[in-house]
């Protein structure tokens, strides 16, 4: 019987994940309210308060790992789709960190008077 820790596939994907979140932390695109969400889940493992307390061995370690887990995990939801895509290709590429560049949100209009 294998443990779920010992799927490489597991452990790739977290990492990607963490490299895709790195990326959008630093894209000016992504609203700071979201942006707070993994400053909330760093101050939770830093704070001395958890759901189960660290002086269980193994308990107390895995809610800090679920929380940081949950937190990447919902970060990457509510960022910018198109901020997403955008990081997502560039790690596949394997581009160096650049800022998105000017997208189609720009309405073009011209002014009347009545």
């Amino acid at each position: 019987m294998r443990s779920w820790l010992s799927r490489p596939a597991l452990l790739r994907t977290l990492v990607a994940q963490a490299r895709l979140a790195i990326r959008l932390l630093r894209d000016r695109r992504v609203p700071w309210l979201v942006k707070g969400v993994p400053l909330l889940a760093a101050l939770y493992l830093v704070a001395p308060l958890d759901f189960v307390p660290d002086m269980f061995p193994v308990l107390g370690q895995l809610d800090d790992l679920g929380v940081a887990v949950l937190a990447l995990e919902v970060f990457l939801r509510l960022c910018p789709t198109s901020a997403r895509t955008y990081h997502e290709a560039a790690i596949a590429q394997r581009r160096a960190y650049s800022p998105m560049g000017p997208t189609d949100e720009i309405i073009e209009a011209e002014w009347r008077r009545s």
